[in-house]
């Protein structure tokens, strides 16, 4: 009878820990065409990047969208994208189901968005000569920060500098390329984005500290309550499992941290 009972218990409580199974409304939501179009910014190389041998993507990204498809029942498609500012223009063309961005009013407007999964750091570089030494003489007359097109860089700073001059590069990791070109000031990005740069081109360097901390989530189209709803439950599961901070060591991703679980209040 102990054995039963012992035996009873373990299957009650592996029952208890499976995921919610999702409801047809989440996956028509999720899925409409029967598959999880996932948009994939390899631009940022903390979310996701391309295998230098096979070209197959991975990073922390792809893996929660598996893991999603996976739920869902249906096979997962990764929308390639370059800069975070396409994949918020391609929410109006209904090119994806989910993506990755940071969260930001301006991109709240065609999109929800969950909880943080990923706390990342915005920082800035320079020129090796340059005479700016710390973050707050940045913001000075005749300085010119080159940030990507629509970036979470680019709707920060839009709203916060006041006297130096943004510049938008097609892409974020264009950004320090076009400063050395154009000879401008400042270069603006992912913190890790930048530490690559800086060790591939000569002659610039990291300014300490960051200017900003960026929230990413996973999204979905606006009008898609229902599934955002259970993206919203994915994402606090994903964290409170283990799964993004294994996913961030598996890809050996640095300086990025998994983010609080979420306060509804």
């Amino acid at each position: 009878m102990q054995r039963i009972a012992i035996l009873a218990l373990a299957a009650l409580a592996a029952c208890s820990s499976a995921p919610p199974k999702p409801t047809p409304a989440v996956v028509a939501e999720l899925a409409p065409t029967g598959k999880l179009r996932a948009a994939i910014n390899f631009g940022n190389p903390i979310l996701a990047s391309k295998d230098p041998a096979s070209g197959e993507a991975r990073g922390v990204s792809v893996d929660l969208s598996r893991e999603l498809a996976k739920r869902l029942g249906v096979p997962l498609e990764v929308v390639p994208f370059a800069a975070a500012g396409r994949v918020v223009e391609a929410v109006k063309t209904g090119a994806w189901d989910v993506g990755y961005v940071a969260i930001d009013p301006v991109r709240g407007v065609d999109m929800i968005q969950s909880p943080a999964y990923v706390v990342i750091e915005g920082s800035y570089l320079v020129p090796a000569d340059s005479p700016i030494r710390s973050n707050a003489e940045v913001d000075r007359e005749g300085i010119r920060i080159v940030v990507g097109k629509g970036s979470a860089y680019d709707l920060f700073l839009t709203r916060e500098i006041k006297r130096a001059m943004l510049v938008r590069a097609p892409t974020s990791p264009e950004v320090v390329n076009m400063m050395l070109a154009e000879k401008l000031e400042v270069s603006a990005g992912v913190r890790q984005q930048l530490e690559a740069d800086a060790k591939r081109v000569p002659g610039v360097r990291l300014l300490a500290g960051r200017f900003m901390v960026i929230n990413q989530a996973m999204a979905v189209p606006r009008g898609r309550e229902t599934g955002g709803r259970y993206v919203r439950d994915f994402i606090e599961e994903m964290k409170a499992s283990g799964f993004v901070a294994q996913a961030l060591a598996r890809h050996g991703v640095e300086g990025a941290a998994v983010a609080p679980a979420d306060d509804p209040r």
